[in-house]
C-alpha cells in the first residue's frame, strides 16, 4: 500500500468531525489533499424523470424501476493517488460522491465502476454527461444509498492520458476514490454500514479488480456486482480477432485503441500502438484516443481494417508485446474470491459473449470441489445497453437483502 493510501486509510478510519477548510476556489478542503465541491442537486421528480423516460431511450429497453424516494447531493472529490506502473508516481484525480438529500447520517454505500465512453467528461464526477451514472444515482442514491464513483486516470478532470484496462491503474484509482470519500464523510458526520461494489462492462471489468484490492487489503465488501463484464482482456480481444461473431460491435476497433495508446503510456512500450494499428488509421486513432478533434466516421468499423494483418494469426497476437500485457495483467477473477458476487450477463450482448459472461464463477467453481461465492445470472436476450439496465435493479434487491 503506497503512503499516500495509508494516510486516507488513517484519516478513513480516526478522522470524525475534525476542521474543515473553505478554499478560495469554493471546494472545501480534508487533510491530505483530498477536497471535494457541491456541484448540484436533483430532486425526487428529476431522478424519476431518469428511471420512467431517459433510461429507457438509451439503453433501448424499458424496465419497472422503483421510484426515487429523496433527492440528491452532488459532490465531485479531487484527492491524491500514485500510478502503480510508473514506480507509484503521485496525481491528483477526480470522482464522485452522491449522498441522499435526507436527515439520515448513515447510509449503505456503494462504489460504481463506469462503463466505456468516448468523452472525457462522460464520467461520474460529470454525472449529468453520464447516462450510466444518472441511472445507478437515480435507483441507489434515489432510494437512500451513498453512490461513490472514481472517474479513472485520465478521465474526468485528470490531466493524465486516460489507462483503458490498465489494471493496477484502476485498482489504485477505485480504492484512492473509496478513502478519500470516507474521509470526506467523515468530516461530513456521516457513516456507512455496507460496502457494495458495482460496474458495467469496462466497469464491470474494473469492480472485480477493485474487489481483488479490497480482500488483499482486508476490507470487508458485502456484495459486488457486474453487467457485460470482461472478466479477461485477452479472451476478449482474442475473440473479436479468431472467432468473430455476426453481431459483433461495429465500435470494438475502439477497444483496440485505447488499450494499444494505454498499454504504451503505462507500461513504458514505444511505439506499441503503432505496432498494432494500420499507417492509415494511426493518425485518427491516436486522436481518438486523446480525445482531440477527430471524424467518427474516419475510424473504421471492422477490426481487420484496423488491425495489422500479423495480429489474426493467434500464435504472433499472443507472442506480441501487446498480446503479453493483455494475457498478463488484463484478467480480474483468478484469485481465491472471497466475498459474494454476482455477475450478469446477456445472450445478444454484442460486446461481452455468454462464455465471457460466466468465466469468473466458471473458473472459481472449477478450483477444487468449488468456490461457490460467484454466480453468473443471465438477464435474457439483452443486448449490452440491455444487460445493463436490466441488471441494475437485481443488483439493488441483492443488496438490499444483505
Amino acid at each position: 500500500m503506497g503512503w499516500i493510501s495509508r494516510a486516507l486509510l488513517g484519516l478513513a478510519l480516526t478522522l470524525a468531525g475534525g476542521s474543515l477548510t473553505a478554499r478560495a476556489d469554493g471546494a472545501s478542503a480534508v487533510p491530505s489533499g483530498v477536497s471535494y465541491e457541491l456541484i448540484g442537486r436533483w430532486d425526487a421528480d428529476k431522478l424519476n424523470a431518469i428511471l420512467t423516460t431517459e433510461a429507457p431511450r438509451f439503453f433501448g429497453v424499458t424496465v419497472a424501476y422503483a421510484p426515487a424516494r429523496n433527492a440528491v447531493r452532488l459532490y465531485r472529490v479531487t484527492y491524491p493517488s500514485v500510478v502503480p506502473e510508473q514506480g507509484n508516481r503521485p496525481i491528483i484525480t477526480t470522482g464522485l460522491l452522491a449522498l441522499p438529500d435526507t436527515d439520515g447520517t448513515s447510509f449503505p454505500l456503494l462504489s460504481y465502476q463506469h462503463g466505456t465512453v468516448y468523452g472525457k467528461k462522460q464520467v461520474p464526477s460529470f454525472p449529468d454527461q453520464s447516462p450510466e451514472t444518472e441511472l445507478a444515482l437515480a435507483l441507489f442514491a434515489g432510494q437512500g444509498y451513498a453512490v461513490i464513483g472514481a472517474d479513472y486516470f485520465g478521465m474526468g478532470a485528470s490531466a493524465e492520458p486516460e489507462g483503458y484496462l490498465v489494471k493496477a491503474s484502476h485498482q489504485q484509482a477505485t480504492y484512492d476514490m473509496l478513502l478519500a470519500s470516507r474521509a470526506v464523510l467523515a468530516q461530513m458526520n456521516i457513516t456507512t454500514t455496507k460496502l457494495f461494489l458495482g460496474g458495467w462492462s469496462q466497469g464491470g471489468f474494473v469492480t472485480m479488480a477493485m474487489l481483488q484490492k479490497l480482500e488483499e487489503a482486508g476490507i470487508a465488501v458485502d456484495g459486488a456486482a457486474t453487467a457485460s463484464a470482461p472478466f479477461d482482456g485477452y479472451a476478449a480481444l482474442s475473440g473479436f480477432l479468431d472467432f468473430p461473431r455476426p453481431n459483433d460491435a461495429t465500435w470494438v476497433t475502439t477497444l483496440f485503441i485505447l488499450t494499444a495508446f494505454s498499454f504504451e503510456n503505462y507500461y513504458g512500450v514505444p511505439g506499441l500502438a503503432r505496432s498494432l494499428i494500420n499507417d492509415s488509421y494511426y493518425d485518427v486513432a491516436r486522436a481518438a484516443y486523446e480525445r482531440k478533434p477527430y471524424d467518427p466516421s474516419h475510424i473504421p468499423t471492422a477490426v481487420k481494417d484496423l488491425v495489422r494483418a500479423e495480429y489474426f494469426d493467434a500464435r504472433f497476437f499472443r507472442a506480441s508485446a501487446y498480446g503479453r500485457i493483455l494475457l498478463n495483467e488484463t484478467q480480474a477473477y483468478r484469485w481465491i474470491i472471497r466475498s459474494p458476487v454476482r455477475n450478469y450477463y446477456g445472450e445478444k450482448d454484442e460486446v461481452i459473449t455468454p462464455g465471457l459472461g460466466q468465466l469468473a464463477m466458471t473458473y472459481q467453481r472449477g478450483i477444487g470441489a468449488g468456490n461457490m461465492q460467484v454466480e453468473a445470472i443471465s438477464t435474457g436476450p439483452t443486448d449490452h445497453r440491455g444487460t445493463y439496465a436490466t441488471a441494475i435493479p437485481l443488483w439493488k434487491a441483492w443488496f438490499d437483502s444483505k
